[in-house]
């Protein structure tokens, strides 16, 4: 099991500065946001160019050759390449240009040789869970098809996106086991976060164990709970007033060794499942974010707390 990070908490960074940078702190793996460029969206960024200035969705060759020479030259793999969209955006000009960009992704993962593809699988608020099951067994059959034959995995994250629905509920039907098993069914695999099972009630090592052959990619988030405030707003979390739709008011993300996760049993139910890949910090702490140096201590905690449970 190698360490890495997602590479979006340094959207003001180039690939250039936080490869060097990330492999003097002791990471071995980035995972690279490659989001397009859609102006101010929050815990996003674009460290690939997809697409092209010409407008080619297409890495060309001399980006690839950089690209991976810069990784070989600094000692890092690139673990999986990040674009987490909503694959069932309600707006069908929107949902075609995610589909569009999640392709082009693909392509540059296989190019670089990067064995995974993250993303999401979504939600339009409008429908059931049922009727958005139906409606994405038909977007990502293409997408798995496409992603096949370039030799590369589409990894689903579990997080909620409760951001993305008027009132706080899942954003992203990928959040318990059971709609993991619903994924399989369609050719995808799960990028593991532990930190989004906490608050929906379910316990992550229980979780995890019986899935771990269907994890090529995990990430590493923590979270803290205010058991108190959540007495007050209950499970979906703020309701009357909620100016951010993505403060429930009864929990924070932390970087790893800053919340509640049992990374102990964490890793070593990875391991005894026999993971070899990437454990990827995802590092949207509020507390050591806001300027680049503090999200440089964050991410150092996180290495503190998880290299040693990593076999060397």
């Amino acid at each position: 099991m190698k360490l890495g990070f997602l590479t979006a908490c340094m959207p003001e960074r180039t690939l250039d500065r936080i490869v060097p940078w990330a492999a003097d702190q002791g990471f071995e793996a980035l995972e690279v946001a490659a989001w397009p460029a859609l102006g101010q969206r929050p815990f996003t960024a674009s460290h690939l160019p997809i697409p092209g200035p010409d407008g080619d969705t297409r890495l060309g060759g001399a980006d690839v050759e950089r690209i991976t020479g810069l990784f070989r030259d600094h000692g890092l793999s690139i673990s999986s390449l990040a674009f987490y969209d909503n694959n069932l955006h309600p707006d069908p000009v929107e949902r075609a240009a995610v589909h569009d960009h999640l392709h082009a992704v693909i392509d540059a993962a296989a190019a670089l040789g990067c064995p995974t593809v993250g993303t999401f699988v979504g939600r339009h608020p409008g429908r059931t869970v049922a009727e958005n099951l139906a409606d994405a067994a038909e977007v990502f059959a293409p997408l798995v098809d496409h992603a096949g034959r370039a030799g590369v995995k589409i990894v689903i994250e579990n997080c909620v996106m409760e951001g993305w629905h008027p009132d706080g509920y899942p954003g992203n039907l990928a959040y318990s086991p059971e709609l993991w098993e619903w994924m399989f069914d369609l050719g995808l695999y799960l990028n593991f976060d532990p930190s989004h099972l906490i608050w929906m009630g379910i316990d992550p090592v229980t979780a995890l164990r019986p899935y771990v052959d269907r994890i090529p990619h995990a990430q590493a988030k923590d979270i803290q709970i205010r058991p108190g405030a959540r007495d007050r707003f209950g499970w979906p979390g703020r309701a009357v007033h909620r100016p951010d739709p993505w403060d429930v008011g009864w929990w924070r993300y932390r970087v790893p060794g800053r919340g509640q996760v049992d990374w102990a049993a964490v890793v070593d139910t990875l391991y005894e499942g026999g993971f070899d890949g990437v454990l990827s910090v995802e590092h949207e702490d509020p507390v050591w974010g806001g300027t680049p140096d503090r999200v440089e201590t964050g991410l150092r905690i996180a290495h503190s707390t998880l290299r040693p449970l990593l076999v060397a």
